[in-house]
């Protein structure tokens, strides 16, 4: 069902961890050198260790030999840290092929048309529109106000059960036709008993530019910033 208003001749209404930064920070980068110094002081420390295991072995008095249970449990204690390294590297480099992944898809978004939860549309080349979903049959008032809070077009229309839309010709409820900008409706609704029926709102619109400088990266949409798990579905042009 399409609802499309128009004029009723009635007087106007007066949303730190360094490794999920993104690679321009400096955070990620003090990491990775701090990661790349660590390893080679283990590295060191590890190859010392050895160098002076080796040498006393070699030099130990063959009566009295030198008991080696402490040097193996250095030498078991070095090996962990060194795989615990290794095993942190390998969980950095899959964050950051996760992150790299989710600001792909991000620029995927750019300039498709989608649709979100929410309240507020751009009025732009003579049409905004919106969507909501009523639950029952019910009686609504639909009221749009501009940026100011200036109320520009109220009706009253009968809905049946299911997902509805609504476009605006920009036209407030005494013919005036408003300027471009950004438009907020409000849906009242009750039953047939008199009761308050709840009927959320979405609206479409194309996602203008993508901030990949946040994680996750954050789309803008009618001026508002929504994360990818917010987008409901994407729409294609003529549907």
């Amino acid at each position: 069902m399409t609802i499309t208003a128009t004029p009723v001749p009635t007087a106007p209404t007066t949303t730190n961890s360094t490794t999920t930064t993104p690679a321009t920070g400096g955070t990620s980068d003090t990491s990775g050198t701090s990661g790349v110094v660590d390893n080679q002081m283990i590295a060191s420390n590890f190859t010392t260790f050895l160098q002076l295991l080796t040498t006393q072995l070699k030099n130990q008095n063959p009566l009295d030999p030198l008991d080696t249970n402490q040097f193996t449990q250095q030498l078991v204690q070095f090996a962990q840290v060194e795989q615990q390294m290794k095993s942190n590297d390998q969980l950095s480099s899959l964050v950051s092929l996760e992150q790299s992944a989710q600001q792909t898809t991000a620029l995927a978004y750019v300039g498709a048309t989608v649709v979100v939860d929410g309240s507020t549309s751009q009025f732009t080349n003579g049409k905004a529109s919106w969507s909501f979903n009523v639950p029952k049959p019910a009686t609504a008032t639909i009221t749009i106000k501009d940026s100011t809070g200036q109320t520009a077009y109220t009706s009253t229309f009968g809905m049946q059960p299911g997902e509805q839309s609504f476009n605006w010709d920009g036209r407030g409820t005494d013919g005036k036709l408003w300027p471009n900008g950004a438009y907020t409706l409000s849906v009242t609704a009750t039953d047939a008993n008199k009761q308050s029926v709840g009927v959320s709102t979405e609206v479409e619109a194309p996602v203008d530019s993508v901030d990949l400088t946040r994680n996750p990266p954050v789309l803008s949409i009618n001026g508002q910033d929504y994360t990818m798990d917010k987008i409901k579905r994407i729409v294609r042009p003529g549907e």
